[in-house]
């Protein structure tokens, strides 16, 4: 864990961790949702970082709902023997089959999405991010 020592001992009270480090004077605001002594900006990261991880998981909800339907349909296309509902099937099964490689894609969207921010994030903390980029003869 590389969270500040101010902020592991939650018993602190709000005005010895404001003279400990001056620069949290601003997060007091935020404190009826947050009583870890956090800054505001890496809250707001947070924020970002559920939402749009909220976003993805409702997309993938939403698919994987249409495949239930779909799978019904085919289910009791099949079961109908008849040939015509058998013909539908192979478009149901065709777009099921989309539905699961964009289930994947979201899924992957979602795991590069949440590393990529998860890194950033560490970056900042470390302030290492300026040497990130290959020492080029420029720089």
């Amino acid at each position: 864990m590389t969270t500040p020592d101010y902020c592991s001992s939650t018993a602190t009270t709000t005005t010895e961790s404001t003279m400990s480090n001056p620069s949290s004077n601003h997060h007091h605001h935020h404190h009826h949702h947050q009583n870890l002594t956090k800054t505001t900006a890496e809250e707001r990261g947070d924020d970002e970082v559920w939402n749009s991880l909220n976003h993805n998981f409702r997309q993938v909800q939403t698919v994987l709902d249409r495949n239930r339907v779909l799978i019904q349909q085919v289910n009791e296309n099949q079961q109908s023997r008849i040939p015509d509902n058998m013909v539908k099937n192979v478009a149901l099964i065709q777009e099921i089959n989309g539905n699961i490689s964009k289930v994947v894609s979201l899924y992957s969207n979602l795991s590069s999405d949440f590393s990529t921010k998860f890194h950033q994030r560490t970056n900042k903390s470390d302030d290492s991010d300026k040497s990130e980029s290959p020492p080029g003869p420029e720089a």
